[in-house]
């Protein structure tokens, strides 16, 4: 999967690199990245797994796809915020929608009502996280 996602074979999916926040190390995921609102969105459909948790204890993430690179900074969105997001997302993501329980067909509250269980941050590229921090 990583090398598909890595060659730009798959739509709106990224390499994902964050930090191990005890070990250091480079820890590489594929990731689905949504854009609603004007934002570009990154949804943890498994729930608050090591990248969620390494990302968190960072601030910032890596994508990559193809020879494009970028370091984003992160805001964790909260759930009226992130519902809209996760229901765009189970729309694009076929493969985690058993991990839902609200379906395609879902009003955005449902999506609300589980956004504690499906973090959502948005990305920030590192150039703008800068100047907002100014």
């Amino acid at each position: 999967m990583n090398a598909l996602v890595g060659m730009g074979l798959l739509p709106r999916c990224y390499l994902l690199t964050t930090v191990g926040r005890n070990s250091g190390r480079r820890r590489t995921n594929p990731v689905l990245v949504v854009t609603d609102g004007g934002k570009r969105w990154l949804v943890a459909p498994y729930g608050p797994v090591q990248w969620v948790r390494n990302a968190r204890a960072a601030g910032r993430v890596r994508l990559r796809r193809r020879t494009d690179v970028h370091d984003f900074g992160l805001r964790e969105a909260a759930s009226e915020e992130a519902g809209p997001v996760l229901q765009r997302y189970v729309a694009l993501a076929r493969t985690t929608r058993p991990y839902f329980s609200a379906d395609v067909t879902s009003a955005a509250a449902d999506f609300v009502a589980e956004a504690d269980r499906h973090p959502v941050f948005e990305l920030i590229p590192v150039d703008e996280a800068a100047v907002g921090a100014s």
